[in-house]
C-alpha cells in the first residue's frame, strides 16, 4: 500500500508541474512557470522518496532526497516575491 501512495503523489506532481507548464505557455504568467517549476522539485522529491523507502531500505537518501524539493520551494519563492506585481 505505501509504493502505491509514493507513486501516486509523483504521477501527481508531475502532472501538475505539466498542467502548470503548459498553461505558462500559453499565458505566459510567469507565476506560472515558477509554479510548474516548483512541482518539478516537488515530483523528483516523490520519486526519491519512493526510492529511498522500497528500492534502498538500508541507505539512508534524506539529504539526497530534500534537495530537490527545497530547490523547487525556493524557485516558487523567487517568483512569488519578484514577479508579484506591486500594487
Amino acid at each position: 500500500m505505501d509504493i502505491a501512495v509514493y507513486i501516486l503523489s509523483a504521477v501527481i506532481s508531475l502532472i501538475c508541474a505539466i498542467l502548470l507548464l503548459r498553461a505558462y505557455m500559453a499565458n505566459q504568467v510567469r507565476l506560472l512557470f515558477w509554479s510548474g517549476l516548483c512541482f518539478i522539485g516537488l515530483s523528483l522529491n516523490n520519486a526519491l522518496l519512493l526510492v529511498d523507502t522500497q528500492v534502498f531500505p538500508a541507505v539512508d537518501l534524506a539529504l539526497l532526497r530534500v534537495v530537490p524539493a527545497f530547490l523547487g520551494l525556493l524557485a516558487l519563492l523567487y517568483g512569488l516575491i519578484w514577479e508579484t506585481p506591486l500594487v
